[in-house]
């Protein structure tokens, strides 16, 4: 007798017809991300943040060197980068990348995304931290780790949760929360420290860029305790697109009406 072979599980909701609903997403948000860039290249000002850096000059205790220049970062270039990273995930996602794309989704996972929101959600929380007054590069570097791990920890928990399973851990997702609070700590810490001399839009920033931020962990967390719609993989990941889709758009609007004009 030939040995059989069993088709693995897929995940809920991901049928033709959500997946081709999900490539029409993708290829509106695409145009939408993409002409988002372009207008902040036209319009934006040449604005920039001077990353620094203080040295140690002796001894543990001694004071550090006076600041020095590490690199001008240019705020409208870095949110046509984030917004542009995004604009190419999803070109990428529902054309030359689309078979794989859609048989991850049929596994429960989407590689790109986590690929994507790396580097994205990266420039992000930098950008926010820039506006917070963390600007010194050792701080800078351990916002970007911290971010980066808590994405890849979103990648673990979706590849340590396949459909079919019969039991299900959050271990990397709450792992992720905790490294994705550290970047938060540090900008709450230095926005009360300076919040007579804080303009309103950074509170408007710090605020609305929390929510949304916050919300990506919900709707994962809503993904794998399977409540209500989220029961279909395919609903949380239409979820994250237009998450990603508004929460790029309010900071990149936001920066550009407080700074940039």
């Amino acid at each position: 007798m030939a040995p059989t072979t069993s088709t693995p599980p897929t995940a809920a909701g991901v049928d033709d017809a959500s997946l081709r609903g999900l490539r029409h997403w993708n290829l509106g948000l695409t145009v939408l991300h993409a002409a988002q860039a372009v207008a902040v290249l036209v319009l934006a000002s040449d604005f920039a943040i001077t990353v620094i850096a203080s040295y140690a000059q002796g001894p543990p205790g001694t004071a550090l060197a006076d600041p020095e220049s590490v690199v001008d970062v240019n705020v409208g270039w870095a949110i046509a980068a984030f917004l542009t990273l995004a604009a190419v995930d999803h070109l990428v996602t529902a054309t030359v990348g689309r078979r794989r794309y859609e048989s991850d989704l049929r596994r429960g996972l989407n590689a790109f995304r986590w690929v994507e929101y790396s580097f994205s959600a990266t420039i992000m929380i930098v950008l926010i931290a820039f506006y917070n007054g963390i600007v010194e590069v050792s701080a800078v570097f351990g916002v970007i780790g911290a971010n980066v791990a808590m994405i890849l920890f979103g990648w673990l928990q979706e590849l340590m949760n396949p459909p079919g399973r019969t039991s299900t851990t959050m271990l990397p997702f709450w792992f992720g929360c905790v490294a994705g609070a550290a970047p938060w700590v540090a900008i709450t810490w230095n926005l009360v420290a300076a919040r007579e001399d804080v303009p309103g839009f950074v509170f408007g920033i710090f605020v609305s860029l929390f929510v949304f931020f916050m919300s990506f962990a919900l709707n994962q967390w809503l993904q794998y305790r399977e409540v209500g719609r989220w029961r279909s993989y395919a609903f949380g990941e239409k979820s994250y697109l237009v998450l990603s889709l508004v929460a790029k758009s309010a900071l990149a609007w936001q920066i550009f009406a407080g700074s940039l004009a």
